[in-house]
């Protein structure tokens, strides 16, 4: 099984002209066109799964470059999602919990003159 990221799409392109562009190699399992979360508007890439890793890498060399409605198409092997790279993902780093209660002591206020 291999994932391939398919960048540059225009933002008209559907499922189907993707998958046509895969299909001609092998077998495509699947096409997720990422879309804005708030607007629904596509963002302008996909991710392509096809199962067989010898037809995914023609694929990949045959349709990278390739010009379709007007944009040059960047296609390469999608790499795995890295944590923490969205927005509200977690705490920030070095952020203690502001209600916990396990906070450390603060220092004495006061100084020991000698």
């Amino acid at each position: 099984m291999k994932n391939i990221y398919v960048g540059n799409l225009s933002f008209g392109s559907t499922e189907q002209t993707i998958r046509g562009l895969f299909e001609p190699y092998g077998a495509v399992d699947r096409v997720n066109i990422v879309t804005d979360r708030e607007t629904g508007q596509p963002k302008g890439f996909a991710f392509v799964e096809m199962p067989n890793d010898a037809e995914a890498e023609k694929a990949m060399a045959a349709v990278n470059g390739r010009d379709v409605n007007g944009r040059t198409l960047a296609v390469n092997e999608a790499r795995p999602k890295t944590a923490g790279g969205g927005r509200g993902s977690g705490p920030r780093p070095n952020n203690r919990n502001r209600f916990n209660r396990d906070a450390p002591p603060r220092p004495d206020k006061r100084q020991i003159l000698t």
